[in-house]
């Protein structure tokens, strides 16, 4: 169980390390590092959504033979309708975009960036959870080092994202310790998230594909809805796709190897 809660406390970490950016640097990260960063986050989450959540999921139906891929089917787009409805009725403000998006608010444009970072954390905590919940029963052919692997790569991908908040808030005149806290703030739902997630799963295991596609379809949401957009934005430039063919690899060979 120590090792679930690490596993759990790791992506909230990841943010909280980018928020410390604030005590020590005077410019948000550099785009080369930010497309680095989410590029090998973006190779690791989309193979951890194939090899260790969409497979196993298949693998745990394969008693409806043909039909294995209906419950995997349908915890994905449960997902993908879930986090198009968060999108839809939370107001929020992603990375670099000029107009927010959901309903109308006369909220801050700091506040609506913190709330599109809570946003898609809440999934990625799930997602964890899933996967943790899925080593600790043994029934989903999930590996420790598929699961930390999961989790090291959420936390790549939160460390920019920690940043982002941090340091404009600290540019707009907040104090450091206040901006570092909104910073922290942000990811707190992720590990909240993912051990509710690790004791309902245990609670209800014939769940577990649904539940573990579910946690695919946020991992590829967030993929494409956060990283991609990040990778392509601005100047044109390979290190993106290089890091996302590293965090691929890596994650598809930890996989394997200590499946």
């Amino acid at each position: 169980m120590k090792d679930v809660l690490l596993g759990l406390l790791i992506p909230f970490l990841g943010t909280s390390a980018g928020a410390c950016c604030v005590f020590f640097m005077k410019k948000d990260l550099s785009r080369p590092v930010q497309r680095a960063l989410n590029g090998f986050a973006a190779g690791v989450m989309v193979a951890a959504s194939v090899w260790s959540l969409l497979i196993p999921a298949m693998e745990q139906s394969a008693a409806l033979e043909r039909l294995a891929f209906l419950p995997a089917f349908c915890g994905f787009w449960c997902c993908i309708g879930f986090l198009l409805l968060l999108d839809h009725v939370i107001p929020h403000l992603h990375r670099r975009a000029g107009k927010a998006e959901g309903p109308k608010s006369r909220l801050a444009r700091t506040t609506m960036m913190v709330l599109a970072v809570t946003l898609h954390n809440i999934p990625e905590g799930m997602a964890v959870g899933v996967v943790y919940a899925g080593l600790l029963n043994g029934s989903a052919q999930i590996t420790a080092g598929g699961a930390l692997a999961l989790s090291l790569g959420i936390a790549i991908q939160n460390f920019p994202e920690g940043a982002i908040i941090s340091m404009p808030l600290h540019a707009e005149g907040k104090r450091k310790p206040g901006a570092f806290g909104y910073g922290v703030l942000s990811s707190a739902v992720e590990p909240l998230f993912g051990l509710l997630t690790v004791l309902a799963a245990g609670l209800i295991v014939p769940a577990m594909p649904y539940l573990l596609s579910f946690a695919a379809g946020a991992m590829l949401y967030v993929v494409v809805e956060e990283l991609v957009p990040e990778l392509s934005a601005g100047e044109h430039s390979h290190i993106g796709v290089l890091l996302f063919a590293v965090g691929f690899s890596v994650m598809m060979a930890l996989d394997v190897a200590l499946g």
